[in-house]
């Protein structure tokens, strides 16, 4: 810990003129607190005589008994004056007085509020007042501006002339509080990265682009070279997204700017804003890195790019579509290594996992996943492909396109340009010897009846299918053309799935929830007693103020029985065939949400926004 992250120094002229201050402790001992080790500041105003000494604070907070703290400034004061630490930095280092409880005291030491960054978001707009330099050499960060005042957090309040330097600096009146140092860096290098330099890059780009177009030349020029300030943009969008979470990345011009916004845990939050001038430009940024043609405007297009980002290799999918402002650019992240998951890490109860593992034992048949789009289809359907996978079977997926490349699995990717569908892919990947097949969604009758007859014949075959729940996706396939019998003669089980984000342990809190809340609570069959056990994120820098960090996954798990073929052949509503499962022991959707929130995993907001409850 630095120097300035430790504890505090004294009143420094009493150490000046008396080279050590006696701390009396309770029965009548005393110690010595540590000796100065710095002269005098040069304004003398800056030095409060009257502050009490850390160790008393401590002390009285009871923080520290007398005789750790003894012993603790005896060392001290045995030390070698050369390499004499603080004592705030000595009590933390030996583990007897913990980080919040020492900034705690170093707030009260000197009349101010403490503040926890871990649950505090500082306002970007704001924290880019104070030079990143000066922030560093300060240890000083500001959150917030008021009316009157702008807020700074500082690690060490006590530093000398500290409050006149971030008032010159800052341009105003200030008010200090006091954080943990390593949460006050963590924060600032946050900010930094999201806004340094950006303004600058800014600026460049339209010094760039306008004597280009006064001269009549195509604005391509500024578009295609490596080293124009739009290709520093967008590493900075993509590296940003990375750091951040996000699966996906939104970049959309409006009339008067270009918003960029980030899904993370799977709810859309603006993270910059940029000029309008730059929309054509990102777009042809993108498009020449995913190979597409940045020509065409009208058109949409798809393509994938490569790249490493925060050191880790990623694939980023990339759709642009034209809107009334431009094109209007989607990046979805695939991170190679989060598709590595056991089936114990999806979400699923024990005894739906243990359901769905004697389920995907069957060496042919067909599985479906059935969610909206965003519900984790693909990543259950990859997991389960390495809890089947064995070198004694040949494993064949067709994509679109290939999300995760996995070494000892064969991928295809369809091109539908090149005629290559999903139902063309089925039939060459049935030339193959297959035993295992992903079929990456079904969505046509062709691919359908491609796949049922591969269960049919021999073959173990996974899909997803966009439908509501596990028992509306089995009407999909008779809305696509299927006849029951085939299908209640393939089926072996239909999943059905959401992702639900979890609430934040950082800033994790009991609350009191509204009456709508409350009525959806209890109709969806949650315990009334377990109401003053509800929890929600109040919101923290960790979360980025959401509420929620991650998300789990929450399933139901359909399996076909002689009573369900026989509802399907005679075409029965989707109501009565989820009765049927339920009776046969499948645990709906909401419930299991239902009791996440109940545990305190999740808030009732959360599910009624994702698992739908009639």
């Amino acid at each position: 810990m630095a120097e300035s992250q430790g504890g505090i120094a004294i009143a420094i002229r009493r150490r000046a003129e008396r080279g050590r201050t006696g701390l009396v402790l309770p029965g009548g001992s005393s110690a010595i607190t540590e000796p100065t080790t710095v002269g005098l500041p040069e304004d003398d105003d800056v030095v409060d005589l009257g502050r009490p000494l850390l160790g008393s604070v401590l002390l009285e907070r009871g923080d520290i008994g007398p005789e750790p703290l003894e012993e603790a400034l005896e060392r001290q004061a045995a030390a070698d004056p050369a390499h004499r630490r603080r004592i705030g930095e000595m009590l933390v280092d030996s583990g007897l007085v913990g980080i919040t409880e020492l900034v705690a005291a170093l707030a009260q030491q000197n009349g101010l509020e403490p503040i926890d960054l871990r649950r505090t978001i500082p306002d970007p707009a704001v924290a880019s007042r104070l030079p990143a330099t000066v922030a560093e050499e300060l240890d000083a960060l500001p959150i917030q501006a008021t009316p009157t005042d702008v807020v700074v957090a500082v690690g060490d309040p006590t530093r000398p002339r500290l409050r006149p330097m971030l008032v010159a600096a800052l341009g105003g009146p200030v008010i200090l509080v006091v954080a943990d140092p390593s949460d006050l860096a963590r924060a600032r290098a946050e900010v930094t990265r999201s806004t340094e330099g950006l303004g600058d890059i800014i600026r460049a780009f339209e010094a760039r682009s306008t004597p280009i177009a006064a001269s009549g030349e195509a604005t391509e020029a500024v578009q295609v070279d490596e080293n124009a300030p739009i290709v520093q943009v967008v590493t900075r969008i993509i590296e940003q997204a990375v750091d951040g979470r996000a699966s996906d990345v939104h970049i959309e011009p409006m009339e008067d700017r270009v918003r960029v916004r980030n899904r993370i845990d799977g709810a859309l939050k603006e993270v910059l804003s940029l000029p309008s001038s730059m929309a054509q430009a990102l777009s042809s940024r993108i498009k020449i890195m995913a190979g597409l043609n940045i020509v065409e405007r009208r058109r949409p297009q798809d393509g994938q790019i490569e790249t490493v980002a925060g050191g880790r290799t990623l694939d980023i999918r990339v759709s642009t579509a034209g809107t009334v402002f431009g094109e209007s650019v989607v990046l979805r992240i695939l991170d190679r290594a989060q598709a590595l998951h056991g089936l114990h890490e999806l979400g699923m109860r024990a005894d739906v996992e243990a359901r769905y593992r004697e389920i995907i034992q069957s060496p042919y048949g067909l599985v479906v996943c059935a969610g909206p789009t965003g519900s984790g289809k693909t990543t259950t359907l990859y997991t389960t492909l390495q809890a089947v996978k064995t070198d004694e079977i040949n494993v064949m997926t067709v994509e679109d396109p290939v999300e995760y490349v996995f070494p000892d699995i064969n991928q295809m990717s369809i091109n539908e340009v090149a005629g290559l569908t999903f139902a063309s892919g089925l039939r060459a990947i049935l030339r193959q010897d297959p035993d295992t097949i992903l079929v990456g969604e079904i969505r046509d009758v062709e691919t359908a009846q491609i796949a049922i007859q591969a269960a049919l014949t021999g073959h173990f075959v996974l899909s997803t299918v966009h439908a509501t729940d596990a028992a509306s996706a089995l009407h999909r396939f008779v809305d696509m053309g299927i006849e029951g019998y085939l299908l209640s003669s393939a089926l072996l089980a239909s999943v059905g799935q959401r992702l639900v984000r979890r609430i934040c342990d950082e800033c994790s809190e009991p609350y009191e929830p509204s009456a709508d809340e409350l009525a959806f609570y209890e109709r969806a069959g949650g315990d009334p007693d377990r109401r003053d056990q509800l929890r929600h994120g109040a919101g923290c820098a960790a979360c980025s103020g959401t509420g929620y960090f991650g998300r789990v996954g929450v399933y139901e798990v359909l399996r076909m029985t002689d009573e369900l073929r026989s509802a399907l052949v005679d075409n029965v509503h989707a109501d009565a065939i989820r009765k049927i499962a339920e009776a046969d022991g499948m645990v709906p959707m909401q419930e299991q949400a239902i009791g996440l929130v109940g545990d305190g995993e999740t808030t009732i907001a959360e599910v009624m926004r994702t698992v739908y409850v009639l």
